[in-house]
């Protein structure tokens, strides 16, 4: 976990996206190139198991079908499984405007559903060019002549 947030702290000083302190705590001014994005942690569920078995298999392909499915809808930016096999498994940033709605995309993943992982969201601010990122991976993604 600390190098997670490490890495999000990292990130948001070199893209110089730090909130400002306007005096008022309840209330932070927000820089024009900053966007609230919605982080879903994925950790072990109470169903994890190590094994790979067909059921194993086929949760894990409507998993990566549904991750699949919420960024081609935009609402997800970017996703992915941590390296080390420990109990944190992903990640999931959600560009959407709640976190209701980062709570309700969460909950249509088949992993959770089933309780083989299980998440935790929270709200992160960071830079606006990440949404310029997601558009340039989108048209990397077309064919020539789409």
């Amino acid at each position: 976990m600390r190098k997670f947030l490490t890495v999000v702290i990292l990130f948001a000083v070199v893209s110089g996206t730090a909130l400002v302190s306007t005096g008022d705590e309840k209330k932070a001014a927000v820089p024009p190139n900053m966007t609230q994005y919605f982080v879903g942690i994925l950790y072990r569920g109470e169903k994890w198991t190590p094994e790979i078995t067909e059921d194993t298999m086929t949760l894990q392909k409507a998993h990566r079908a549904n991750i699949g499915r919420l960024a081609e809808s935009g609402k997800l930016v970017l996703a992915g499984p941590f390296g080390d096999n420990g109990d944190m498994r992903g990640l999931f940033f959600f560009d959407v405007k709640t976190m209701q709605e980062a709570r309700e995309l969460v909950s249509t993943d088949p992993a959770v559903k089933a309780g083989r992982l299980r998440v935790d969201l929270h709200p992160w601010w960071g830079t606006t060019a990440l949404r310029d990122v997601v558009k340039k991976h989108d048209k990397l993604k077309k064919p020539k002549g789409e």
